[in-house]
């Protein structure tokens, strides 16, 4: 299965929804790149004061390549969110995201779940800007 993706601006909600499924190659990985720039040109907050949620339950396992180029991306501050909220199923390529997003993990600003709805309720949670601000 080739790679396919979907990413979604909400202004409104300084949220960027992405969407990914199958297997990623370079062409497919600059194409993402070319995208998410054009999804971060919609955002009319500040940088690094909107909210992403990515959808990967779809994804197939990822070559080393791949696994490297995707922690370039997580680790680019341009983009980098306030908070991150990853959506997988508990498979290996569960643990490749792991592998991905490294230490963003442990630092309070990005987490992993297993629905929409959880990580919905995590990235919109009354407080969050607090904590998050304090940290």
């Amino acid at each position: 299965m080739s790679a396919s993706f979907t990413i979604d601006a909400d202004a409104a909600r300084n949220l960027v929804r992405v969407t990914m499924s199958g297997f990623f190659d370079g062409e497919s990985m600059q194409s993402f790149i070319v995208a998410r720039a054009a999804a971060h040109e919609r955002l009319t907050c500040p940088a690094g004061m909107h909210l992403s949620i990515t959808d990967v339950r779809e994804m197939k396992i990822q070559s080393q390549d791949m696994v490297l180029a995707f922690q370039r991306l997580l680790s680019d501050p341009a983009y980098r969110s306030r908070r991150l909220a990853f959506v997988t199923a508990p498979t290996l390529a569960r643990t490749q995201l792991f592998r991905a997003i490294g230490s963003r993990v442990g630092s309070g600003d990005t987490r992993v779940f297993d629905t929409l709805e959880a990580a919905e309720a995590w990235l919109f949670a009354p407080g969050a800007d607090d904590a998050v601000a304090a940290a």
